[in-house]
């Protein structure tokens, strides 16, 4: 049997994906023992590293997880709430960044409130391959493999509604 995380409560995870802009960080509002979950954001970290450090600075102590970690969540029942950073949207679907796109599929079939909210826009649209395959200065693979980083992708519109 897996024992629940500490401090978890079924329907209490408002989960991040993605590197919201400081205006949308604010509209993420943890309440009632809400606790703030958020997708590291492989390659470079960034979504740990960059929302994780608004919300200690709010006092507001989050959990970082390893993007794919996202299912059990959804699994045990304790998301209440996706936030995903989106760089464009419109009636067919959004741009969001990497990762985005199981989350909504996530969010929808478990009847989920999925919202877009900004984030950081991209310079590129591919990482690369090097960010992958070093995390921190080891290595994660051969240097003989290729690794393919798409940084941001297509959600279609269905998996926003």
């Amino acid at each position: 049997m897996i024992n629940k995380p500490s401090g978890f409560k079924e329907k209490t995870v408002i989960l991040l994906q993605g590197v919201l802009t400081q205006g949308a960080l604010t509209k993420v509002k943890p309440k009632g023992g809400s606790r703030v979950v958020i997708c590291e954001g492989r390659p470079t970290l960034r979504a740990a590293e960059h929302n994780g450090r608004y919300f200690l600075d709010k006092k507001i102590k989050p959990v970082i997880i390893c993007d794919n970690m996202a299912g059990f969540l959804f699994f045990k029942d304790y998301v209440k709430e996706v936030v995903l950073a989106c760089q464009y949207a419109d009636n067919t679907g959004a741009l969001c960044d990497i990762g985005a796109l199981i989350l909504a599929v996530l969010a929808k079939k478990h009847k989920v409130l999925l919202r877009l909210l900004d984030g950081e826009h991209k310079k590129h649209f591919l990482g690369n391959p090097k960010d992958l395959l070093v995390l921190k200065g080891l290595p994660t693979a051969s240097d003989k493999t290729y690794a393919y980083v798409p940084l941001v992708e297509w959600v279609p519109a269905k998996y926003l509604k």
